[in-house]
């Protein structure tokens, strides 16, 4: 067996993330002191005759900018979360944009490379003191970086290539710390939605993140993908091999990263990769009774013969939930096919407005119309411009805007991680192509609405609810709240 070994790095921790409470808990901490003063200096600000409106957006930007400070100088679950907040940067003016954008490639590339010792040293916790007898060779260079490990390439002791992952020691207890202190600072996500049950949100957050130091549960995971998959004619799902503690052996995946497909792909090539991680996220729960929930673009391979490869099942959990279905077919079929009463009250049976609060349906009404154009037409081009404008819409600090007055129901956050992080891989790719027919496909609820909808509309343009606004009196429709 060969063990090829690497030289030493800086730093005297083998690459091991930071753990120390004291310095951790002292940088997350902070955030919320930073916070309440800025928002005693807009009291400040607003006495000295500054609009309500531009005050809180001072507030948002700045606070925005200390959480991608604080959480590139952390490790742990701060990487994933500095992740899931990459959506936000679209919302930015291009001149504001820059700094974030800095701050997240960062991110990306902050997470420390861990020297062989401790290499062998987490394989053997993992695996047992003759880990290596499993090997014909191992190759001690990080293959590629996850947010709490790394993958390593080897040769499994009967000749097939396979890819090792790893987690770094001592990540369970830096995640956990983090989500502890995330649960703390969760008073800071009001500033961008004040509307919403923050605590229940920040919570499922958690536990989406925790869930993924379960190597067991990952393993279970792909077992299930890669058996719901084999053989498909679109999609690859590599075997797991072995899970052993914080180690799990799978075939090894041979393909061009989506990312290089998004910077150099062909036009044909972008948008046919496109449809396929449409496909394959429509179809997981069906097909598995899984939703996977990390679809980024280092999550995806390209294989030779033209199928995508998917790798990294830590972020997966039963879907759907009750009621899931029904939330899909009336909040849809209001939007496409009926009229502001209709979509008032889909909102609120299905929790995303708090009981007794008054919000601007006719608003939200006029954002699903440009959110769900691409489902009135038989085929759309999606661009980070596009997506770019709704991110805006929906996170503009405006106090006016509805957005901020809604709420969303805690279950609902692994598929919104789900959905937003793979609208903005799609829309970087330019995608082009029948998403309505491919939602349709997936989805008996949806097909359903479409089936209406075309029934009424010869040649589709907006959505029935908004005609529906559009035909009332304007001061019927000014008084519009719930």
């Amino acid at each position: 067996m060969s063990i090829r070994r690497i030289g030493a790095g800086s730093g005297g921790d083998g690459g091991r993330p930071p753990v120390r409470a004291a310095a951790r808990n002292a940088r997350i901490a902070g955030l919320p002191v930073a916070f309440a003063g800025r928002q005693a200096a807009g009291v400040g600000k607003r006495m000295l005759g500054r609009s309500a409106e531009e005050v809180n957006r001072d507030i948002q930007m700045r606070t925005a900018q200390h959480i991608f400070e604080v959480l590139g100088e952390l490790k742990g679950c701060a990487t994933k979360l500095g992740q899931l907040l990459s959506i936000y940067e679209l919302a930015l003016p291009t001149e504001i944009a820059s700094p974030y954008r800095t701050a997240l490639a960062q991110l990306q590339d902050s997470v420390p490379t861990m020297l062989p010792g401790t290499v062998h040293e987490a394989m053997a916790a993992g695996m047992g003191e003759n880990w290596r007898w499993h090997f014909s060779e191992f190759d001690d260079r990080r293959a590629a970086a996850a947010s709490i490990g790394q993958v390593h390439r080897a040769v499994w002791r009967d000749g097939r290539q396979v890819a090792v992952k790893v987690m770094y020691p001592g990540a369970h207890a830096a995640v956990l710390a983090d989500l502890e202190q995330l649960r703390r600072i969760s008073v800071l996500a009001t500033v961008f939605a004040p509307g919403a049950d923050v605590p229940a949100v920040t919570e499922a957050i958690c536990t989406c993140v925790a869930e993924e130091l379960d190597y067991a549960a990952e393993a279970e995971h792909q077992r299930a993908f890669a058996e719901a998959y084999a053989d498909d004619p679109d999609f690859v799902v590599p075997q797991v091999i072995t899970q052993r503690g914080d180690v799990i052996v799978t075939e090894w995946l041979t393909g061009t990263p989506v990312s290089r497909i998004i910077e150099s792909g062909a036009p044909e090539e972008r948008s046919r990769v496109g449809m396929l991680i449409f496909r394959f996220l429509l179809s997981t729960w069906s097909r598995t009774g899984l939703l996977y929930c990390d679809p980024h673009p280092g999550n995806f391979r390209i294989l030779p013969d033209g199928r995508l490869g998917v790798v990294d099942f830590g972020a997966c959990t039963p879907w759907p939930p009750p009621g899931f279905e029904q939330l899909v077919g009336d909040v849809m079929d209001a939007a496409f096919n009926g009229g502001i009463p209709e979509l008032d009250a889909a909102i609120r049976r299905h929790g995303f407005v708090r009981p007794g609060r008054s919000y601007d349906v006719a608003a939200l009404a006029e954002g699903l119309d440009a959110v769900g154009e691409p489902l009135t037409v038989p085929t759309f081009r999606l661009t980070t411009a596009w997506l770019r404008g709704h991110v805006r819409s929906v996170l503009a600090p405006r106090l006016s805007n509805v957005h901020r007055q809604l709420d969303m129901p805690a279950y609902f956050t692994p598929f919104a991680r789900c959905f937003l992080t793979a609208l903005g891989v799609v829309c970087q790719l330019e995608t082009e192509g029948p998403i309505r027919a491919e939602f349709a496909r997936w989805s008996p609820e949806l097909a359903a609405v479409f089936e209406r909808y075309d029934a009424r509309h010869a040649q589709p343009t907006d959505l029935a609810v908004v005609r529906h606004l559009r035909a009332l009196p304007t001061d019927r429709r000014a008084s519009i709240v719930g």
